[in-house]
């Protein structure tokens, strides 16, 4: 089936994935997804532990307002982001949540050490993981896959009843007209 012939249905787009690739490369697409998102879960834990902490450390070193608030954000984002992740349920949503918060911390160690890689390099690797489900969503092995596959079944299903449904009518049309004796001009 051709990306064409595909029903155009409103969560299509956010389920399906735009790499096509071998079943070795699915699985390391699924196992990448796993670890970067269970490793999003320990930092969320971790924020959410001692959040004035971080919310010292982190947010209100980069200048911005209401620091106890935007760390809990950054919490709720990483802690409901990563298991949408690591399922691969919305993984293109739950990936633009944490590469927000990656972007952040991107953006605190350029202020605090500048363009020292030991600093940026984590979050750098954790920004091209997000970014690349962003584009290509979960994968053939994620709950995204099975919702489309289920609502591509579905819309075709429904079509074949249409179809289906067309030609009885067409049928009953000309058998109707079968019957019908003909008018001739002489007799009107």
């Amino acid at each position: 089936m051709t990306t064409a012939q595909r029903p155009t249905l409103v969560f299509t787009g956010l389920l399906q994935s735009d790499v096509a690739a071998s079943t070795v490369g699915q699985l390391a697409w699924a196992v990448l997804r796993v670890i970067a998102g269970t490793v999003m879960i320990q930092h969320g834990l971790e924020k959410i532990g001692d959040i004035q902490g971080f919310a010292d450390a982190y947010v209100s070193a980069i200048g911005l307002p209401f620091p106890i608030f935007f760390s809990y954000c950054a919490a709720f984002a990483e802690l409901i982001g990563a298991p949408l992740v690591i399922l691969g349920l919305f993984t293109r949503l739950g990936s633009l949540a944490l590469l927000g918060t990656m972007s952040v911390a991107i953006y605190h160690h350029l202020l605090v050490a500048g363009l020292n890689l030991s600093y940026l390099e984590l979050s750098l690797l954790y920004t091209g993981c997000f970014a690349f489900f962003l584009v290509n969503g979960g994968g053939r092995f994620s709950l995204d896959a099975l919702i489309d596959a289920w609502l591509v079944r579905g819309s075709q299903a429904r079509r074949l009843e249409t179809l289906e449904a067309s030609y009885t009518a067409s049928e009953q049309i000309l058998q109707s007209t079968e019957v019908a004796p003909e008018i001739s001009v002489e007799q009107k």
